[in-house]
């Protein structure tokens, strides 16, 4: 399926940019303790760090939906038979979307009223916009959401896709 692919692609390179992100700010954390012991502290650390951590879970979830990395609980559902362990999946996977579609939804308006007032987190010499964050967890939960319909449209039926590998 092309829908499929697109979205590995989109999932991975997006999984790949969290990543590097949190590979930097952990030099950018690193830099603030020790200028803090230097008692010259960088601004606007806390902000930055608070962000950025929320940009990085909303880039990843895509990647970890469509992974099936998401976490499962499933001791209940492996002792029933195969046929209803398909159909509490697929359940399951039609929740999921639900909920990243709500949260989609939810958070349209947040995100349109941060970008039109020019939201900033932050007072002092470094403010720090909040706008793309909260972009970021929009397009996220509607990437996840599109993740988990297409995983529940290939177990309805039983579409062969490779399963996505970093």
């Amino acid at each position: 399926m092309a829908l499929v692919r697109l979205s590995d692609r989109l999932t991975k390179f997006l999984m790949i940019l969290g990543a590097v992100w949190a590979f930097f700010l952990c030099f950018f954390i690193l830099a603030d303790i020790i200028t803090r012991a230097l008692n010259i502290p960088i601004s606007g650390t806390k902000e930055i760090v608070a962000n950025s951590v929320v940009m990085i879970v909303f880039l990843q979830i895509g990647y970890a939906v469509r992974s099936n990395s998401m976490l499962r609980a499933d001791f209940l559902v492996t002792a029933m038979p195969k046929p209803v362990q398909k159909l509490l999946l697929i359940f399951a996977f039609a929740l999921g979307a639900a909920l990243f579609f709500f949260l989609l939804k939810a958070g349209i308006k947040p995100a349109m009223r941060s970008f039109t007032n020019w939201e900033f987190d932050g007072e002092g010499a470094l403010r720090v916009p909040v706008w793309p964050t909260r972009w970021m967890i929009i397009f996220g939960a509607g990437l996840a959401g599109i993740n988990y319909i297409l995983l529940a449209i290939v177990e309805i039926f039983d579409l062969r896709v490779e399963r996505m590998e970093l």
